[in-house]
């Protein structure tokens, strides 16, 4: 046999245990490799997708894709990696049926056999908690019924939305750009906003939230951060995140 120092020689460094995050995403999702920036290098992600629904993105859509059989499926689908926590990555799907909808999607995961669970609206609500904002602004890239839908979650959890604003957009979300959503952003915020939230975990964000929030003086929150930082944070795990407001803040309190 070989002796170690020389397998260490031809390998490099053992790898780091990794400790698993399974991810239940829509069939549309488009955005796997901006999650994985949030991961650490501890951290795989194991992604699985919802059945493809036949439908624009109206609440029809996100009704279909927050349905508890299908997610409990999709549960029990990425468990063989044994994943320490199982997160819902879609936004609309987790606020669609309000608090009673996203415990009821948790619930389903846990069901399944998930250790833990963490849904991206749920994630929202704590993220908004950690960092005491009662007040916000919200740019979504839906119809005006789905945004609505959003509003009615928000107000549940006694978060008072003073500004909001729709793209309309009812397919390939993901192909939105990074100037059209600062351009939504900065067509929404308000001096009464305590910090802003950019819905959908298929618009892509994760480059413009520390510019914002420099720019802005004040928190921004994404569908695809604050789903990353739930589940990361279920394991007592950082986020890899400079700049971003949630993860500076919050880093200090993860193990």
């Amino acid at each position: 046999m070989y002796p170690r120092d020389r397998a260490v020689e031809i390998i490099g460094p053992e790898l780091v245990t990794q400790r698993g995050v399974g991810v239940v995403a829509p069939f549309d999702f488009a955005l796997d490799r901006e999650l994985w920036r949030w991961a650490p290098d501890d951290i795989s992600l194991y992604l699985t997708r919802l059945p493809f629904v036949p439908v624009p993105v109206t609440i029809e859509m996100a009704s279909e894709l927050s349905d508890p059989d299908r997610v409990r499926r999709a549960t029990a689908d990425v468990l063989a990696p044994e994943p320490l926590v199982v997160t819902y990555a879609c936004a609309s799907g987790s606020f669609i049926d309000g608090a009673v909808g996203e415990q009821a999607l948790s619930a389903s995961m846990l069901s399944a056999g998930a250790p833990m669970a963490t849904t991206t609206s749920g994630g929202l609500i704590a993220a908004l908690r950690a960092l005491n904002l009662r007040r916000i602004a919200v740019v979504t890239p839906y119809i005006d019924s789905v945004t609505e839908r959003l509003l009615t979650f928000l107000d549940e959890h006694r978060v008072e939305v003073v500004s909001s604003v729709g793209l309309g957009l009812l397919d390939h979300i993901w192909k939105v750009g990074y100037a059209e959503i600062v351009q939504a952003v900065t067509a929404v915020d308000v001096a009464e906003a305590e910090g802003l939230f950019i819905s959908c975990t298929n618009v892509p964000t994760y480059d413009i939230i520390g510019p914002l929030e420099r720019w802005l003086g004040k928190p921004v929150l994404t569908a695809n951060q604050v789903t990353m930082w739930s589940a990361l944070s279920a394991i007592g795990s950082p986020m890899m995140a400079t700049g971003q407001w949630l993860a500076e803040t919050t880093r200090t309190h993860a193990a």
